[in-house]
């Protein structure tokens, strides 16, 4: 008989959780630190831009959550309930927005909208109408809004999406039986049932709202990560930048909070038995199913086509100056570390996985899924919590081996691949848990009674079953991290660019159109996982895609 391995203490259990003190340690330093002295410039921050950073920071979250609760639970309702022309492709292409990192999208609106734009341009030369200064000024709160609405709106519409294809037909028909209009259902029925769905996008929302840097800072927004850069590049006062971490973690954790209280106790699934596949409505009249069409098209334009048109406008001009052996060096430097450390975020998580299936305690699961707390932070405080602790070793090992020894930890690409681990563990972990909840412990708990252990187990049977979720794990990660921009202008070597860094560094420096190619590179590797999670959505919800619509 094999050696019964599953003790609430072994190895792998112990291993799991050094891992997990280190990639919350960034966490922990901003809550120990806090206890220190603030530093010298935070009382003029505190009375002369803490309110402003207070201000910005809630009407950016109002204006963006209100906005794209519009644009995305509108856009699901559309294409999970009707039925009208083109309705299986604005499935997919809605998503796509999520490939456009939001600084860059405002960069193509700025370009657009300029006078020597293509707007400009139109009424110029076609209705000779000219215009003094842009033709609509978006460089300041608002503008900020609509950009970050634009870009974020899809967090909202695939969650409802998703929630509305699950709700049952039987209680919209029940509704309708009864005298209620389709708003009336809407609003009453649908909309209630997905209230966990919509809450849930909205928050997720309001995080990447707060992570932001890019946008506020070229739209002139004083937000708090605005703060911890102007606290951390300007002033050079570390404990400042940690008080106003925290203050940003905090709010983060209070929309964590209100997400979670929204749901309260009551439960908002429907039963299983009694729900029946959603069937679609095609409306009889053409006029209304083109009106359908045309919203989904407008979303889409203003979100995804117009601004990509103006990024490959820009790369047509400027291509021949930018791209050259550098440029490639750039793309090579880019992938090679989103890749690597996307590998790394594989491999703990697996770990992590591993090690809690071993043990037979619940209470090892709920501790390794703290791991992926880092995805909720914003990148600029994670930066802050990294940056401290390697700081501390790198004068450590410089006062035990040698005082010649420089910032070997610190100052090299190593801090940024350990802040990436911390920030976007979350991504790999989700991905590869749902693989291992897919295959189920059966099958490894079979080959261990027959001998083979753990670590074999691990490679000769789990890792084959889930190599998918693995593969789909490293993709997501490595999207994320090429798109990070906060945590990586703070903690990348000196002279050192990632293609996020360098658009961000070209635009700031009004190279606009110079900026565009590396933009362009990264948005269209942000499409192919967006393709990828369509077709995953697509396949839970096949049998109510093969229905056929019903048409009144």
């Amino acid at each position: 008989m094999a050696k019964r391995t599953t003790y609430w203490w072994n190895k792998w259990t112990g291993a799991a959780i050094v891992i997990l003190l280190l990639v919350l340690t960034p966490i922990f330093t901003i809550l120990v630190k806090l206890f220190d002295r603030p530093g010298e410039h935070w009382q003029h921050i505190a009375s002369t831009l803490l309110p402003s950073y207070f201000g910005d920071s809630i009407l950016l979250l109002l204006g963006v959550g209100s906005l794209t609760f519009l644009i995305g639970v509108s856009m699901a309702w559309l294409v999970s309930v009707y039925d009208f022309p083109g309705r299986r492709y604005f499935e997919w292409l809605l998503i796509l927005p999520l490939a456009f990192p939001s600084y860059m999208m405002g960069y193509s609106y700025v370009g657009i909208l300029e006078y020597t734009g293509p707007v400009q341009a139109f009424f110029r030369n076609t209705l000779d109408i000219h215009f003094t200064g842009a033709i609509i000024d978006i460089m300041n709160l608002p503008g900020a809004i609509f950009i970050l609405s634009v870009s974020l709106f899809p967090y909202v519409y695939v969650i409802c999406r998703a929630s509305f294809m699950r709700q049952s037909t039987a209680m919209q028909e029940a509704a309708l039986l009864l005298g209620s209009n389709r708003m009336q259902m809407f609003t009453k029925i649908a909309l209630p049932m997905a209230r966990p769905a919509v809450a849930g996008g909205i928050a997720l929302v309001g995080m990447e709202v707060l992570n932001d840097y890019g946008t506020v800072k070229y739209f002139g927004v004083n937000t708090f990560t605005t703060g911890i850069f102007r606290a951390w590049f300007s002033f050079g006062d570390i404990n400042t930048a940690i008080y106003l971490s925290a203050i940003l973690t905090v709010m983060v954790l209070v929309l964590i909070w209100l997400e979670n209280i929204q749901r309260g106790g009551r439960n908002w699934n429907v039963g299983r038995g009694s729900s029946k596949p959603a069937i679609r409505i095609r409306p009889q009249r053409k006029g209304t199913r083109g009106l359908y069409t045309a919203l989904c098209l407008a979303v889409l334009s203003i979100s995804f086509i117009f601004p990509l048109a103006q990024l490959f406008y820009w790369v047509s001009l400027t291509w021949r100056d930018v791209v050259d052996a550098e440029f490639g060096i750039l793309i090579f430097r880019s992938f090679s570390l989103a890749i690597g450390s996307a590998v790394a975020i594989a491999v703990i998580s697996i770990f992590l996985l591993y090690a809690t299936r071993l043990s037979p305690l619940r209470w090892t699961k709920h501790i390794a899924r703290t791991a992926s707390l880092g995805y909720a932070i914003p990148g600029a405080v994670i930066a802050v919590g990294v940056m401290i602790p390697m700081m501390e070793l790198d004068r450590s090992i410089k006062w035990a081996v040698s005082d010649q020894f420089g910032m070997i930890l610190s100052g090299t690409l190593f801090i940024l691949v350990v802040a990436y681990i911390v920030r976007f563990m979350a991504v790999g972990y989700n991905a590869i848990d749902a693989g291992f909840q897919k295959t189920g412990a059966s099958v490894n708990e079979v080959a261990r009674s027959l001998g083979a252990s753990p670590l074999r187990t691990l490679w000769k049977i789990d890792l084959p079953l889930i190599k998918n979720s693995i593969a789909g794990a490293v993709l997501l990660a490595f999207v994320d991290i090429l798109k990070e921009l906060p945590l990586t202008l703070i903690l990348r070597p000196f002279n050192f660019h990632t293609l996020a860094t360098k658009a961000f560094d070209m635009a700031t420096n009004e190279m606009i159109a110079e900026s565009a190619n590396a933009s362009l590179v990264v948005v269209l590797t942000g499409v192919v996982p967006i393709i990828l999670l369509n077709n995953a959505l697509s396949q839970r919800h096949g049998k109510a895609k093969k229905t056929q619509p019903r048409v009144i």
